[in-house]
C-alpha cells in the first residue's frame, strides 16, 4: 500500500555522509547515489555509463581526461552543476583530508594527488594525470559533483533526489527534482526508513508498512518468496570475504603454503555451513563480477592430495600451527568461518591458534599496521579490479592492506593496464592477472554473500545493479 509520502525503503541504517567518503556500505551508498550525481555512473550491468557528462575521451597514453558534461543542470541550491563545479568537486575529493575510510586515509588521494583538475570551458574538465590511469573512472564515479555554496552542512548535490527531511539514524525523506539528469522516475517521493534487522525489514514488507527492504538473508527471503503481491530479487555482494595472508614472515610467506591452503578448502561446504547457503564460492581475488573475473562456476573443489604435496615440499610434512587474528564482527560470521576453516584443513595437519579481537577499529588499525598472525579474517571492496591490485596487491604501493605478498609479474601487467584504454585489452590483462593469482594467491580466497532485496508488487523484470547498491532512480513504481 502506498504512504501518504512515496514508497518507502528500508535499509539496514539511514546515514547522510560527506559525499567524498570513501566508503563500501550499500546503504551509505544508495543514498549517496539517490542525492548526488557524478561525471559517470554505474549501469545495470557495473559498466560505467554517462551521468553528468555526457561523453568523454581519453589520450592514447591515459594521462589526459576530457569530459563534456550536460547543459543546464543545476545544484539542488540553483548553482550551476557546470565544469566549474565539476572541477572544483574532483579537487575537493583529492584533499588528503577527504576520503578516508576505516584504517586508511585519504584513500582518493593517491590517484588523483598531483592531477591538474581544471574547467577548459563551461561545459568541458580536463583532468591531466601525473601518471596513467585507464581505469580513472573507477575513482571518478565517486566524485559526486557538488555546489561550491555548500556551507557546514552537508554538501548538496544534483542527483535525481534532492533532501526533504533528515531525522538521523531513523528516516530520510526525498523529493525527485525531474529537471536533474535521471530525473522521471517512478516515484516523486521516496523514504529510507531505518529497521536493524533483516527479519524485521522483510515482516515491515510483508506487512506493507514499507515497500521496499534490501539486504535481506535467506530466512527473510523465504518469508517473502509465497507471497504473490511482492518480487523477491537475489543479488551477489561483489564484497570478497577472504584471508589475508602474512607473506613477510612466517610460514605463509612461502607460495606453496598459500597455494596449498587454497587448494584444501571446499568452499561449497563453506558456503552451505557458515552461511546456510547464502553465498557464492570464491576462486579469485575479486568476484565474478569485477573485470576480468572468472565465474563462480569455475570453482573446483577441494584437493587435499595436491594440497598435501605442496605442504610437503615446502617442509611441512607434518602439519603446522598457524597464528590466526580474527575480529568478531565484520564480517559477522568470522568465528565461525575460522572453525570451519580450521575444521576443513585439520586432515592436512593443519591447527589454527585464534586471537579474537573485538573491537574492530583497533583490529582494522592492526591490519594496516601489518600487526597480523599468519593470516586474518577480512573482506575486500572495492568493485575495481583496478583499485583492489593497486591498493592491497602492489608491493611497490605498500598499501594499508597490503601484507608483504610480491608477484612482479602482476606488477607488470598492472603497469601494462594503467596504460591500456582499450576496455577489452583491459579486461584480458586482468584476466591474465586473476590467473596468475590462482597460482600465487596474495589471500585464502573464501566466498562472496549473497543477499536478497524485496520490492511491493510484482516486477519480473526489475535486478538489482551489479554493483549490489540499489539505485532509487531505476526502482519500479510502487
Amino acid at each position: 500500500m502506498r504512504t501518504a509520502i512515496g514508497p518507502t525503503l528500508a535499509q539496514a541504517s539511514v546515514a547522510l555522509v560527506d559525499p567524498h567518503d570513501c566508503t563500501d556500505d550499500p546503504d551509505k551508498l544508495a543514498i549517496l547515489e539517490a542525492v548526488h550525481l557524478a561525471l559517470v555512473r554505474r549501469g545495470a550491468d557495473g559498466r560505467w555509463e554517462p551521468a553528468l557528462a555526457e561523453r568523454w575521451s581519453v589520450s592514447d597514453d591515459a594521462r589526459v581526461w576530457t569530459f563534456e558534461l550536460k547543459p543546464g543542470v543545476e545544484c539542488h541550491d540553483g548553482t550551476p552543476a557546470d565544469a566549474e563545479a565539476a572541477a572544483w568537486s574532483i579537487a575537493r575529493m583529492a584533499r588528503p583530508d577527504i576520503g578516508a575510510t576505516l584504517g586508511a586515509p585519504a584513500v582518493w588521494a593517491q590517484y588523483l594527488a598531483g592531477a591538474r583538475i581544471e574547467a577548459a570551458s563551461r561545459s568541458t574538465v580536463r583532468i591531466a594525470l601525473d601518471r596513467p590511469m585507464a581505469d580513472l573512472l573507477d575513482v571518478l564515479g565517486s566524485g559526486y559533483v557538488l555546489s561550491p555554496l555548500s556551507g557546514k552542512g552537508l554538501p548538496v548535490g544534483c542527483g535525481a533526489y534532492r533532501i526533504e527531511a533528515y531525522d538521523a539514524g531513523d528516516r530520510l525523506v526525498l523529493q525527485a527534482d525531474p529537471s536533474q539528469p535521471g530525473g522521471g522516475v517512478a516515484s516523486p517521493r521516496l523514504r529510507f526508513l531505518q529497521v536493524d534487522s533483516p527479519a524485521e525489514r522483510a515482516a515491515a514488507l510483508k506487512a506493507g508498512t514499507v515497500q521496499a527492504a534490501t539486504q535481506l538473508d535467506r530466512a527473510g527471503a523465504a518469508l517473502l518468496a509465497a507471497d504473490p503481491a511482492v518480487t523477491v530479487v537475489e543479488h551477489l555482494v561483489p564484497t570478497a570475504i577472504i584471508c589475508l595472508f602474512n607473506a613477510a614472515r612466517g610460514p605463509t610467506r612461502d607460495a606453496r603454503v598459500r597455494r596449498a591452503l587454497n587448494l584444501a578448502l571446499d568452499r561449497e561446504a563453506l558456503v552451505s555451513g557458515v552461511l546456510h547457503g547464502g553465498g557464492r564460492p570464491l576462486s579469485g581475488f575479486v568476484s565474478p563480477v569485477h573485470l576480468g573475473a572468472a565465474s563462480a562456476s569455475g570453482v573446483a573443489g577441494a584437493d587435499l592430495d595436491a594440497a598435501s604435496r605442496l605442504l610437503a615440499e615446502a617442509g611441512y610434512r607434518s602439519g603446522l600451527e598457524l597464528e590466526v587474528t580474527c575480529p568478531t564482527s565484520l564480517p559477522d560470521e568470522a568465528e565461525a568461518l575460522t572453525a570451519a576453516v580450521a575444521a576443513q584443513l585439520a586432515p592436512l595437519g593443519v591447527t589454527f591458534r585464534v586471537e579474537r579481537v573485538e573491537d574492530r577499529v583497533e583490529y582494522a588499525n592492526r591490519v594496516r599496521l601489518k600487526r597480523i598472525g599468519d593470516l586474518c579474517v577480512f573482506d575486500s571492496s572495492p568493485m575495481s579490479t583496478f583499485r583492489v591490485l593497486h591498493e592491497k596487491i602492489d608491493s611497490r604501493v605498500a598499501g594499508s592492506w597490503w601484507q608483504g605478498f610480491r608477484n612482479p609479474a602482476v606488477e607488470a601487467l598492472l603497469d601494462r593496464g594503467r596504460t591500456t584504454v582499450d576496455d577489452a585489452g583491459r579486461e584480458a590483462i586482468y584476466r591474465e592477472c586473476y590467473r596468475l593469482l590462482q597460482d600465487d594467491p596474495p589471500w585464502l580466497y573464501l566466498y562472496n554473500h549473497t543477499r536478497f532485496v524485496g520490492l511491493a508488487g510484482r516486477h519480473p523484470d526489475w535486478r538489482m545493479r551489479a554493483d549490489g547498491i540499489v539505485d532509487a532512480s531505476a526502482l519500479p513504481a510502487m
